[in-house]
């Protein structure tokens, strides 16, 4: 696959340098694109630059041919060009037959491509986390973010690995707070005088509930990220945890993560996301 870093690397011309009596290019192109028109139609031709100098408009050393013609389409709608995930895969999906490379232009007009799109460099990674409320917290915040851009150069989409806590609601079920709005008794608002109850929490929840009720017996779910009873994550994830000393770049089951505290505001889980992506790009 090749998709530039950067679009200022990328150029568009309606002539090739090297057959024109200019055969300069601008410093910062990498990669030419060039518009052929005959009134009715535009074909594409898509270049691999190199040139030598030192000045703005430098000499073409060479035009290397990537695409052209029917191997190349535009997308028609405009874009923040800056969301490669977004780009690589609608550009995997326009490829078809002879199409390998797809030109997209940016809502500011500036332009790049993907050519030979490869859904392998899009990370995924798995959002972590429980509900209700539904979206769960940790969904809304991702997703929120996600939406603003500040994403785009990661090349990075989400998934969703929730667990339900109301395959646990009861009667005889214990919660830890009663904001979850889930049927049972909770921690923070109840008072358990009778053995033979489930408890579904961490392990602040279990001492919690040893520290009020010694004498009772129970049974207990274990829902923390760590040692959860009921989900796993299964790819690179982020998730939460009531322990803020736990917050990190983390391993569970072998496999990468990141852990942000259960009330940590938007930038401390936009900052995790990028921390991880970026440890993950390093394996």
């Amino acid at each position: 696959m090749i998709f530039p870093e950067q679009y200022k690397t990328v150029g568009v011309s309606h002539f090739i340098p090297d057959e024109d009596a200019d055969k300069r290019i601008y410093f910062l192109t990498e990669y030419l694109i060039v518009e052929n028109s005959d009134g009715n139609d535009t074909n594409y031709s898509l270049y691999h630059a190199k040139h030598e100098g030192d000045q703005l408009l430098r000499d073409v050393l060479s035009l290397e041919l990537l695409a052209s013609d029917d191997e190349i389409i535009k997308y028609d709608k405009l874009l923040n060009i800056k969301d490669r995930a977004v780009l690589i895969e609608i550009a995997h999906d326009l490829c078809k037959g002879n199409v390998n490379t797809v030109i997209f232009t940016g809502i500011d007009k500036h332009v790049t491509f993907v050519h030979k799109p490869d859904l392998y460099a899009v990370l995924e990674i798995e959002i972590v986390d429980v509900i209700p409320p539904e979206p769960s917290w940790l969904v809304s915040v991702v997703r929120r973010i996600e939406a603003s851009g500040i994403f785009g150069d990661l090349t990075v989409r989400f998934t969703e690995n929730l667990t339900s806590l109301k395959q646990f609601e009861g009667d005889n079920t214990v919660f830890p707070c009663s904001a979850s709005g889930l049927k049972g008794k909770c921690l923070d608002s109840d008072v358990i005088t009778e053995n033979g109850h489930l408890l579904v929490g961490c392990e602040i929840s279990k001492s919690l509930f040893e520290s009020r009720f010694p004498e009772i017996e129970y049974s207990f779910v274990n829902i923390c990220p760590f040692k959860s009873d009921v989900f796993k994550p299964s790819k690179p994830f982020i998730t939460r945890c009531c322990r803020s000393e736990k917050s990190g770049i983390v391993k569970i089951n072998d496999i990468t993560g990141a852990v942000v505290h259960w009330g940590a505001s938007e930038f401390e889980v936009a900052n995790a996301i990028w921390k991880l992506a970026e440890e993950l790009r390093k394996q």
